[in-house]
């Protein structure tokens, strides 16, 4: 049985090149050009995006850079294998937004958080300046202003989680914020939490991420992260959490997965 593929607009590309990189970018990750595969020749190319030489090239150097391709002379260009693509880039991320995402691909995005977010939380309770708690004060204050199914709902939870990488203190975590925005934007777009409870639920443990770190309560930091990531995998798996309650959802120090 295969999964419900979602398909869900991504940013629109601002130059030739970038436009084009990205129309490859998707037809690749969408599977139409498969791994192995040698795209079409230039003059085809050139002819199926109306673009000039010079800008079909640059688009192929962007996506070699992005890991999606490689030129080998006598040969062509020549999709790789996905393991060599850069899935902490935010243009691969967000192409695979626009090719179609399921939910492997929703939990994978939740398993890379899983691995990270909860730790900056905890060190965000250590580190945290006070231009920290007051730019996490200022996204929850948002939060609550903004209707749930709305795009500042969105760029404020996401600002929100940002704001925690950078208390952290990591250069490291602060630099997967592109994994963040791909998983918040899917999380926002495939099922906002528009019910009464969920958006009660989803605002209360945000606040409670914010207070622990305020608090300097690493612990507790960490385990309300722990509890938002697995609240958005259980509203994609369409089921409603009706209670504030952290004891039906694993703990980050048993390491029990649902």
């Amino acid at each position: 049985m295969t999964s419900r593929i979602v398909v869900i607009p991504a940013r629109r590309a601002h130059s030739n090149h970038a436009e084009v990189a990205r129309a490859i970018g998707v037809d690749i990750i969408a599977g139409r050009y498969a791994e192995g595969t040698r795209l079409p020749g230039d003059a085809e190319m050139i002819a199926m995006f109306g673009v000039s030489r010079p800008v079909l090239r640059e688009s192929v150097k962007t996506l070699v850079a992005k890991g999606l391709l490689t030129t080998k002379a006598r040969v062509g260009t020549v999709v790789r294998e996905r393991g060599a693509w850069n899935m902490f880039d935010a243009d691969v991320l967000a192409w695979h937004l626009d090719a179609g995402i399921d939910k492997r691909f929703l939990n994978d995005l939740a398993e890379i958080r899983l691995a990270v977010e909860p730790r900056a939380a905890m060190l965000a309770a250590a580190q945290r300046s006070e231009e920290d708690l007051a730019e996490l004060r200022r996204s929850m204050d948002r939060m609550r202003r903004e209707a749930s199914d709305s795009v500042g709902f969105a760029d404020a939870d996401l600002a929100l989680h940002v704001a925690v990488a950078r208390a952290s203190g990591n250069l490291f975590m602060r630099s997967i914020g592109h994994v963040i925005e791909a998983a918040l934007r899917a999380s926002f777009l495939l099922s906002a939490p528009v019910e009464s409870a969920n958006r009660e639920t989803v605002l209360l443990w945000h606040q409670r991420i914010v207070d622990a770190i305020a608090a300097g309560d690493a612990d507790a930091a960490s385990e309300a992260m722990v509890f938002v990531i697995h609240n958005g995998m259980h509203r994609h798996e369409g089921a409603v959490i009706e209670t504030a309650s952290a004891e039906a959802l694993p703990s980050a120090k048993s390491g029990e997965r649902s």
